[in-house]
């Protein structure tokens, strides 16, 4: 019924999930045995039945005032306390910057490293994320974590959760945020201690020996840029890749420009200083995302799709 438990946080919350569900259950059960019976022994008999008057019994009805009471008292209680402990991150949690844009997700280290629709952290260890919003609302959830918050253009919010073992989950943004919503989709790499501290040194450096192209080609769909454009022509939220290099470009304010080098690379890291004609300034910036090696790698893989 529910998605496995992969962090401390799961099984309380699965604990309260589950009570509210049993609970309901019995009070649904009993009510309708009640208004079943009720009815049945109340029913009309003849045309003379006269409905005696009944004015209150108080018993009666301090119990039913004060069961709900309790119940909802305890569901308040039980709630406030997963809450009050999932805002406040132990204080040796390691921090990871998320910022969402539409249509990914950035994941900033303190090594300076930036992974783009991939957060890699340790097992055993509280992470706490530290979130914002380039653009629109949005909403970061990891359904194995139980874990879910909104995240805010021009304020931060946060969250935390420790994962109990190795492994992946899937994270989804859960407030719609245009278009391509539904595409707004990541992992979570849960890696040992050791595991983690080595990615941490490595990541990245698997790049510097690719060739340009295949680098390109590889950073284009790591960078969720395949959400707004195509490589065969086919239109999307933006501009196909395909015939792109070389064209002259129509602008909204009517100028017309060519699609070299600069073009891209202004694309890439100003994307709404200049809009194509027929598309909507929606495209995140990538500045302090993608170096200058990996603009040049996407722009040498453009100039392949003719």
């Amino acid at each position: 019924m529910l998605p496995p438990q992969k962090s401390t946080l799961a099984e309380g919350t699965d604990a309260l999930f589950h009570f509210i569900n049993i609970t309901s259950v019995i009070l649904l059960i009993g009510i309708t045995i009640a208004i079943v019976y009720f009815s049945w022994k109340y029913r009309r008999r003849s045309d003379n039945d006269i409905t005696p008057v009944i004015t209150h019994n108080s018993k009666l009805e301090i119990t039913w005032s004060v069961i709900p009471l309790i119940l909802v008292m305890i569901v308040f209680g039980w709630g406030l306390t997963g809450y009050v402990n999932l805002s406040n991150a132990p204080d040796d949690a390691y921090e990871i910057r998320v910022v969402a844009k539409s249509w990914l997700w950035e994941f900033h280290y303190d090594t300076g490293f930036v992974s783009v629709n991939e957060l890699h952290v340790p097992a055993n260890r509280p992470v706490k994320l530290v979130m914002s919003s380039d653009d629109v609302l949005h909403s970061f959830y990891i359904p194995d974590f139980r874990i879910k918050a909104d995240v805010l253009p021009n304020r931060y919010s946060s969250v935390w959760f420790e994962a109990i073992e190795p492994g992946e989950s899937v994270i989804f943004c859960t407030e719609y945020c245009g278009t391509a919503h539904s595409n707004m989709m990541a992992n979570t790499f849960v890696h040992t201690q050791e595991e983690f501290e080595t990615w941490l040194i490595t990541a990245g450096s698997a790049d510097d020996d690719m060739d340009p192209v295949e680098l390109g080609e590889q950073l284009v769909t790591r960078n969720a840029c395949t959400t707004c454009h195509s490589a065969d022509g086919t239109t999307l939220q933006g501009p196909s890749y395909q015939g792109l290099w070389g064209a002259e470009r129509t602008m909204e304010s009517g100028e017309t420009l060519t699609a070299d080098e600069n073009y891209i690379r202004e694309s890439i890291l100003e994307p709404n200083a200049k809009i194509s004609q027929g598309y909507q300034p929606v495209m995140p910036s990538y500045s302090g995302s993608l170096n200058d090696r990996q603009i040049d790698a996407i722009i040498e893989y453009i100039k392949t799709l003719q």
